[in-house]
């Protein structure tokens, strides 16, 4: 049987890791062992509502950080609309 993803390398995925943090990301590398995301940024709330707001506050924004899979429970691409708000926080292009 074959398993169709509905997301590909270069996509803009969300990330539901076993901590319970949700985060955002373009997707680099996935592989049985690891995920690999470019620019991952984390689900918050503010006075506004919901926001992004860097992954890790110690590292280079531009950097891949790769997730071990045990940790995380889901993976999907991520609706339009919080997409193109990601790339418009990642890039400064609005979409």
């Amino acid at each position: 049987m074959i398993i169709e993803r509905p997301y590909k390398v270069n996509d803009v995925v969300s990330i539901k890791l076993s901590s319970g943090e949700e985060l955002v990301g373009k997707l680099i590398d996935e592989n049985p062992e690891t995920v690999t995301l470019s620019k991952p940024l984390m689900l918050s709330m503010t006075q506004k509502g919901m926001g992004l707001a860097p992954y890790m506050f110690t590292v280079n924004p531009e950097t891949n950080i790769t997730f071990n899979e045990k940790n995380i429970i889901t993976l999907t691409k991520t609706m339009e609309t919080m997409a193109k708000q990601y790339i418009q926080s990642t890039t400064g292009l609005v979409t």
